[in-house]
């Protein structure tokens, strides 16, 4: 059960709790993209916030829609010719 904004943040994780601070609900609820803009938060961490105060919001658990965020690319650009020992886009029949 989550009784305090900060309880709420500290639940649905990806250390929220550093990045916005909210001591009731009234100041959570007011809470929009531009203010969290404002007070510098990226915008990846915008959106998940604020997808999970709409999750809160519909009466959901935090432990139901709290993910962990997706892992970094380990291979940038247009990726490399061979991947696992087979050539990828090959425009040959396989």
């Amino acid at each position: 059960s989550v009784a305090t904004p900060e309880a709420f943040l500290k639940a649905i994780g990806r250390s929220a709790e550093t990045k916005v601070t909210a001591e009731t609900w009234e100041d959570m609820w007011k809470l929009d993209g531009r203010s969290m803009k404002e007070a510098g938060v990226a915008v990846k961490d915008r959106r998940y916030i604020l997808w999970c105060m709409e999750k809160f919001r519909l009466g959901m658990d935090p432990k139901e829609f709290a993910h962990p965020p997706k892992p970094r690319k380990k291979i940038r650009g247009w990726g490399p010719a061979v991947q696992n020992g087979k050539r990828i886009r090959s425009r040959r029949l396989q």
